[in-house]
């Protein structure tokens, strides 16, 4: 299978170093040590992606990964594509430069709860709501593990951590309702430990045009292990898993309107007109915020899936598209850009 993200022809993949006809997983693994530790979710996801990136299709020096500093920002290396292992925070905004010089290459950035939403966090809303053509991988643990164990912007009231050995007082982030806040074109959200579900999101935001967050539930073995081990438990009924065209249903209960938006309800008592029928289409953001609002911090339930899958004009096709009005308008005068409107002779 080739998925079509709308990038100008790459030729395929004949002449591709190192690859003899179509490409492998072992063909996107990097000769560096993969140095995580025991147990961490960041395997299950490298795991997943590379043996997920032979079906774009693409060259390998096509395609680009962009991290900023975490545990997940060592992602690039393990990598055999281009990367960047960047400034903390700042991985969107170097990612969205290359998006607009470089409509050929497909662009990944990879954060974690810290590095987006703490010091990165204005660089991830501009990115989402200037709807960059970008694939942002969200690697969110509830913890900084790189520096080991203070709490994070997705941690909940009350964590002890080093940095807040009392409780923290911080309310916390819901990272998908601030995406779709933003109006960010597609949003979605997985577990480290769903092969599949992570797979398929995965093919859906690549080929998905526009800025796609997938917010990915990792384990933290080290400094907040098991935090979503409730989440893993052999029939447990807090996953709310989504899927577009179908009724929202888990377990014995379902997703119903509401007064004042969407709730839970028993599904033996409720007719089936007043299930949700999934559709990730709608562009009123409203819907898809609804439900970023059914999940709740302590994990009681957590809708997973795609909420949000929309179109909408590109901010790096638009700013191509402006250059290339400019420059047919006039032919290009360098000199006349340095001295600007007003310029002087001194003598």
């Amino acid at each position: 299978m080739t998925i079509d993200l709308g990038l100008p022809s790459l030729g395929g993949l004949d002449g591709v170093p190192g690859a003899e006809g179509p490409q492998k997983a072992k063909d996107f693994k990097s000769d560096q040590e993969v140095r995580w530790c025991p147990g961490c979710g960041d395997y299950v996801v490298l795991n997943a992606m590379q043996s997920f990136l032979p079906s774009l299709g693409l060259r390998r020096e096509n395609i680009v990964f962009i991290s900023g500093i975490g545990c997940s920002s060592r992602f690039p290396y393990y990598m055999n594509t281009y990367g960047m292992h960047s400034i903390h925070g700042r991985a969107p905004a170097i990612a969205t430069g290359l998006a607009v010089t470089r409509p050929d290459l497909s662009v990944w950035v990879v954060t974690g709860d810290g590095d987006a939403l703490s010091i990165g966090g204005n660089h991830l809303i501009h990115a989402l709501r200037r709807n960059v053509n970008l694939k942002i991988l969200l690697f969110n643990n509830r913890i900084y593990g790189l520096t080991k164990g203070q709490y994070s912007p997705t941690s909940e009231p009350g964590k002890v951590t080093k940095s807040t050995p009392v409780g923290s007082l911080d309310h916390p982030f819901n990272p998908l309702s601030l995406a779709i806040g933003a109006e960010a074109t597609f949003v979605a959200r997985t577990l480290d430990n769903d092969r599949a579900q992570l797979t398929s999101i995965l093919t859906a935001a690549a080929q998905h045009r526009g800025s796609a967050l997938v917010e990915i539930y990792q384990n933290c073995p080290i400094f907040n292990d098991g935090a979503f081990d409730v989440l893993k438990e052999p029939g447990q009924a807090r996953l709310i898993p989504l899927e577009h065209g179908k009724p929202i249903v888990f377990g014995d209960q379902a997703v119903i309107r509401t007064e004042h938006g969407l709730g839970i309800a028993a599904a033996d008592q409720v007719s089936d007109s007043d299930i949700v029928v999934h559709d990730a289409t709608i562009d009123d953001p409203s819907y898809a915020f609804a439900l970023t609002r059914l999940s709740t911090q302590n994990l009681d339930h957590v809708v997973t899936g795609i909420y949000r899958d929309t179109t909408r004009p590109t901010y790096d096709d638009q700013a191509r598209q402006q250059v290339d009005s400019a420059a047919g308008t006039r032919p290009p005068d360098l000199q006349r850009l340095l001295d600007g409107a007003d310029t002087w002779t001194v003598t």
